[in-house]
């Protein structure tokens, strides 16, 4: 994996993906503490989806943030570029019950396989920063997504207590490289690290989702603003 940049290559982000695909639940509970878990209630709290209604979940991996939305009774699409993530997600569910599966598509962010306006809801997990531009898979989940439908976006972001922001980026730049070193895949550590470094702030983030057309911007911070929720309304 190259330096982590906002300028990314797909093939070496999906292909770390990949590789790690099969623990990948395991470690982000590991590198999170449990938080996590915690943040994909909030996620689901916040989408407040209904029986019937049309979810994407983009770079949904293995599927485990699609779930829920499913046992809601939405028709829930779990899509993904890593197709080792969907691999093991199509077999991990498949021990659910028919009624709490995710359909897995493999899809790109950048050329969503779906039609205009289909979604009633879609949403994003810590996969937004992974994507090569940005500003075109915010417009492209616009385009998905019914007028009037929502979106929420979940990713990392940065603290807005001066000291606590010091304290973040000390872990990130010093604390996951460590995590790396004794890793069976050290890129994936190296690379989080440094994607949310680049990562812009929660203000710019809004900022960016307004300009790809969405309306009714607002955040909320989670764990002090290590995460941030961005809901937005397609007010096409």
């Amino acid at each position: 994996m190259t330096r982590a940049s906002l300028d990314k290559r797909p093939e070496e982000v999906a292909a770390m993906f990949d590789g790690t695909a099969e623990r990948y639940d395991l470690l982000n509970s590991l590198m999170t503490g449990g938080l996590d878990r915690r943040w994909r209630r909030a996620v689901v709290a916040a989408l407040d989806v209904r029986p019937g209604e049309r979810v994407l979940d983009l770079a949904a991996g293995t599927g485990t943030s699609s779930i829920p939305f499913a046992e809601a009774g939405a028709r829930t699409v779990a899509c993904d570029f890593s197709f080792g993530m969907l691999t093991v997600g199509l077999r991990r569910t498949g021990r659910l019950p028919e009624g709490s599966r995710p359909r897995f598509v493999a899809g790109d962010a950048l050329r969503l396989p779906f039609a205009d306006g289909v979604f009633d809801a879609v949403t994003i997990s810590f996969g937004l920063r992974n994507v090569a531009d940005t500003d075109l898979a915010l417009r492209e989940l616009r385009r998905v997504t019914k007028p009037g439908g929502r979106l929420l976006v979940c990713e990392v972001s940065h603290p807005p207590n001066r000291l606590l922001a010091l304290g973040h980026r000390l872990h990130l730049r010093y604390g996951l490289p460590l995590l790396a070193r004794v890793s069976s895949n050290p890129d994936s550590y190296r690379y989080l690290a440094e994607s949310t470094l680049a990562w812009p702030g929660q203000r710019e983030l809004a900022q960016r989702l307004i300009a790809a057309g969405w309306g009714s911007v607002r955040w909320r911070n989670l764990t002090f603003g290590v995460v941030a929720l961005h809901h937005a309304v397609n007010p096409a």
